[in-house]
């Protein structure tokens, strides 16, 4: 049939382009091993591939290496969950009552176009130096995307529809069930993907500036003792687990809202 046509074309056109990937990012690290060789360039200003690969296996190794990255994890996943929290309550009631748009869009819009490296030290005030500021930061990061995709999602849904479900006489629970879930879903599970990237970013961000644990704080303190091959460890490290955690949420996003395959494709 021609739904598995095109699977099977979908499949392969996959392996093709992680191919392609992988052959292009072997041949960038080749390159860079072998000019760091030949030009003989510093481990200092720039470590070889091979340098950084050696010292991203000694880190991982270290018992002390494991709690700083359960402190950025948890950092991570906890900020994470109150941003979803918060953004999709707050993106309902904006999107559901005008009132509520005019009293908090004034807030909401100013939290976000402050640069949060200058709300950082407000964080530490309040919050300290530990797990408290850190996480305040990933769930300001990660808030407004949430937030502005389930306020998309809501008004995309047509008062037509609305009209209808008045007609029949539904509860309110029905229509909550059978049309504004499925219809804002969609737009909140992208806002979730966009925002898991910004999660890792306002965990590092929060650790740079106020923290001595976590894989942020553990680049600034490789800088600082000259381990220039430890902090791009870190840094690979650090981008293998963000890697990780957006292709998750992605994957989820794409598990949860799956296109039914069409009858017409089928013979």
């Amino acid at each position: 049939m021609r739904g598995k046509t095109s699977n099977t074309v979908f499949s392969v056109q996959n392996i093709k382009r992680v191919g392609v990937s992988a052959v292009v990012l072997v041949t960038f690290l080749l390159i860079w091993e072998v000019l760091t060789r030949v030009l003989n360039v510093s481990p200092l200003v720039l470590p070889s591939p091979s340098m950084i690969l050696a010292s991203a296996y000694y880190l991982v190794t270290q018992p002390w290496f494991g709690r700083h990255l359960v402190i950025t994890v948890s950092e991570v996943l906890i900020g994470f969950s109150i941003a979803i929290s918060f953004g999709v309550f707050f993106g309902a009631l904006i999107a559901k009552s005008k009132m509520a748009e005019v009293v908090l869009s004034p807030f909401l819009i100013g939290s976000q176009v402050t640069p949060k490296v200058a709300l950082m030290p407000l964080f530490i005030l309040w919050f300290g130096f530990g797990l408290e500021s850190k996480i305040f930061m990933v769930s300001l990061l990660s808030f407004f995307p949430i937030l502005k995709n389930t306020i998309l999602g809501f008004r995309s849904i047509p008062e037509q529809q609305y009209d209808l479900f008045r007609i029949i006489g539904a509860r309110r629970i029905k229509v909550i069930k059978s049309l504004e879930i499925p219809a804002i879903l969609p737009f909140v599970l992208t806002g979730i993907e966009t925002a898991s990237v910004l999660a890792v970013t306002g965990a590092i961000v929060g650790e740079y500036l106020g923290g001595n644990e976590g894989l942020g704080a553990l680049i600034v303190m490789t800088l600082n003792a000259l381990k220039i091959d430890q902090m791009f460890a870190t840094v690979l490290i650090l981008m293998i687990f963000g890697i990780f955690f957006y292709t998750s949420v992605s994957s989820l996003r794409r598990f949860l809202v799956r296109t039914p395959p069409s009858n017409s494709s089928e013979e």
